[in-house]
C-alpha cells in the first residue's frame, strides 16, 4: 500500500465518526420530527373536538332563541345543527386513540339528551305550553347538560392534554436515550479504529523510516558496503531503493577513486623523481657555474703570480724584483676579497634582525668609502628625511648591502663623478609601509641587454670583478622582505632603489650551508 493510500485510510478513520454521528443526527431528527407530528395530530383532535363543543352548545342556543320568540325557523335549525354535531362526533371519534370509547359515548349520551330535550321543548311550544317549555329549558338545558357538557369537556382537554404531553415526552426521552447509547457506542468504536489505525500507520510508517535512518547512519559512517534491506512498497520504499542506488554510485565512485589515486600516486612518484632528477641536475648546473666563474676570476691573477714569480725568481737581486714582490701581495689580496665574497654569498652569517635606526646604518657605511671618494674626485650628496623610522634588520646584512651597491657605484666612476644617497619613508605594494633607499650615480651606465644580467651570481663587466656583489645585495634585501631593483641608462648614470618594510621581525631564513 503507498503511503498516499495510508494517508486516504487515514483520513477516512477520521471522517467514518463524524459520518456516524451525523447519520444519528439525521435519525434522531427524524423521530423527533414524527414526535412533533404525533403531538400535532393529538392537538388536531383537541381543534376537532373544540367544534363539537361548538356545534352542541349552538344547539342549545338555537333552543333559547326559540323560546324567546325572535327565531321562527328554530326549528329547521336546530335539525340542522343537530347534523352538524353528528359530522364533527364522527370525525373526532374517528381520530380517538383506542381506551377513549368511554369518553365517546358520554359525549354522545349528553349529544342524544339534548335533542331529546330540545324535541320536547318544541312539541311543547307547537301545542303552547311556552311556560312549561321554558321551565324545562331551564332545568335540563342550564340546569343539567351545559354543566354536564361542560365538566365533560375539561376532562377530554385535560385528558388530552395529558395524554399527548406525556406520549410527546416519552418519545423524546426514548430518542434522547438512543441516540446517547448511539453516540457512546460511536465514541467508544472511534477510539478503538483510531488507535488501531494509528498503530497500524506508525508500525508501517516508522519501522521503515528508523530502519533507513540507520542504513543512513552506518553509510555515512563510511561503511558503504552495508547491505540496505528494502520492503516497504510505499514512497518510502522507494526513497529507500534511491537511497541503495545512491549507496551504490557512491561505492563506484569511491572504487573509481581509489584506482584514481593509485594512478596519482604513481605519477606523484615519477614526478617526484623527476625533479629530483632535475634538482641534482641544477645543482651540478650551479655547480658548474660556480666553477667557471671562480676558474675564470683565478685564473688571470694565478697567471699574473706565476710570471711575477719567476721574474723574481730569475732576477732575486734586481730592483724589479721588488715591485713584482708587491704585484704578488696585491693579486693575493685581490684573490683574498674574491674568496671572501665566495663565502659570503654560499654561506651566509646567522640572520639576527632587530630594530634599527636608518641614519645610524647609513653613517656606519659611509667612512669606509672616505678614502675612496676623496681618490677618485667623487663628489657625495646624502639626504636623510628626519621622520625615518626605525625598522627591523640584521645590521650586518643591511650594512654590507649597503657597501656592495656603494662599492659598485664608486667602480662605475674612476674618473669622478657625483654619488648621491637618500632615504626616506615610503609605501610598498599593497599600501604597506616602508622604508626606500635611492643611490644614484653618474658612471658609464648600463646597456640595456647588459642590465637584465646584473645581479645574477658571478655576472661581471670588470676583469677585475666576482659577479657577487649585486647578488649578495638582492639576496640580503630579499632576506628582510624587501626588494632591490636598478634603472640605469648609458652616459647618464645608474640608480639603485633599495626597499625594506616596517612592521614585524622577519624570521630567520633558511642558511644555504652547501652551494652545490
Amino acid at each position: 500500500m503507498t503511503f498516499q493510500r495510508k494517508l486516504l485510510l487515514g483520513v477516512s478513520g477520521m471522517v467514518l465518526p463524524a459520518l456516524l454521528v451525523g447519520a444519528e443526527a439525521i435519525r434522531s431528527n427524524a423521530l423527533e420530527r414524527h414526535a412533533l407530528e404525533a403531538l400535532g395530530t393529538s392537538l388536531g383532535r383537541n381543534r376537532t373536538y373544540a367544534e363539537l363543543e361548538t356545534a352542541m352548545f349552538n344547539q342549545s342556543e338555537v333552543i333559547w332563541r326559540h323560546l324567546t320568540g325572535f327565531d321562527p325557523d328554530a326549528r329547521k335549525e336546530f335539525e340542522l345543527s343537530g347534523q352538524v354535531v353528528l359530522y364533527w362526533y364522527d370525525r373526532w371519534h374517528s381520530e380517538l386513540e383506542p381506551g377513549q370509547e368511554q369518553t365517546a359515548d358520554a359525549v354522545l349520551q349528553i349529544q342524544r339528551q339534548f335533542t331529546a330535550v330540545g324535541d320536547s321543548i318544541f312539541h311543547l311550544t307547537q301545542a303552547g305550553r311556552r311556560e312549561q317549555a321554558y321551565r324545562l329549558a331551564a332545568v335540563e338545558l342550564r340546569g343539567r347538560l351545559q354543566p354536564a357538557l361542560t365538566a365533560l369537556n375539561r376532562q377530554i382537554y385535560r385528558r388530552t392534554r395529558e395524554s399527548s404531553v406525556q406520549a410527546a415526552f416519552g418519545r423524546v426521552e426514548a430518542i434522547i436515550d438512543t441516540e446517547r447509547r448511539i453516540l457512546v457506542v460511536i465514541v467508544a468504536g472511534t477510539l478503538v479504529l483510531g488507535l488501531s489505525l494509528a498503530w497500524a500507520m506508525a508500525k508501517s510508517l516508522v519501522r521503515p523510516i528508523n530502519q533507513l535512518r540507520g542504513a543512513m547512519a552506518v553509510v555515512g559512517s563510511g561503511d558503504l558496503e552495508h547491505p540496505i534491506q528494502v520492503t516497504s512498497q510505499d514512497e518510502i520504499g522507494d526513497l529507500a531503493r534511491a537511497f541503495v542506488g545512491m549507496t551504490e554510485s557512491l561505492r563506484q565512485s569511491r572504487t573509481e577513486m581509489f584506482r584514481l589515486n593509485d594512478e596519482l600516486g604513481a605519477k606523484v612518484a615519477q614526478l617526484e623523481q623527476a625533479q629530483s632528477q632535475l634538482v641534482q641536475s641544477e645543482k651540478l648546473a650551479s655547480i658548474g657555474e660556480m666553477a667557471a666563474g671562480v676558474a675564470h676570476g683565478l685564473r688571470n691573477p694565478l697567471a699574473s703570480l706565476r710570471a711575477a714569480a719567476q721574474l723574481v725568481l730569475r732576477h732575486p737581486g734586481s730592483p724589479a724584483a721588488g715591485e713584482q714582490l708587491r704585484a704578488i701581495l696585491d693579486e693575493v689580496d685581490r684573490l683574498d676579497r674574491r674568496i671572501t665574497h665566495l663565502l659570503t654569498f654560499s654561506r651566509p652569517a646567522p640572520f639576527r634582525p632587530g630594530l634599527e635606526r636608518v641614519d645610524a646604518v647609513v653613517q656606519a657605511v659611509l667612512p669606509a668609502f672616505a678614502e675612496r671618494l676623496r681618490v677618485q674626485r667623487v663628489a657625495l650628496t646624502v639626504e636623510l628625511d628626519p621622520a625615518l623610522p626605525e625598522i627591523p634588520a640584521d645590521p650586518m646584512r643591511l650594512e654590507q648591502a649597503l657597501l656592495e651597491v656603494i662599492g659598485n657605484a664608486l667602480d662605475a666612476m674612476p674618473d669622478g663623478g657625483r654619488l648621491s644617497l637618500s632615504a626616506a619613508p615610503a609605501d610598498g605594494e599593497g599600501r604597506q609601509p616602508g622604508v626606500a633607499f635611492t643611490i644614484v650615480d653618474s658612471g658609464r651606465g648600463i646597456p640595456p641587454e647588459t642590465l637584465r644580467e646584473v645581479g645574477q651570481p658571478f655576472f661581471t663587466t670588470r676583469p677585475e670583478g666576482t659577479g657577487l656583489g649585486i647578488a649578495t645585495a638582492r639576496r640580503f634585501i630579499e632576506q628582510h622582505g624587501g626588494r632591490l631593483t636598478l634603472e640605469s641608462q648609458v652616459g647618464v648614470g645608474t640608480t639603485v632603489r633599495v626597499w625594506l618594510p616596517l612592521g614585524a621581525i622577519p624570521a630567520a631564513p633558511s642558511v644555504v650551508t652547501d652551494p652545490a
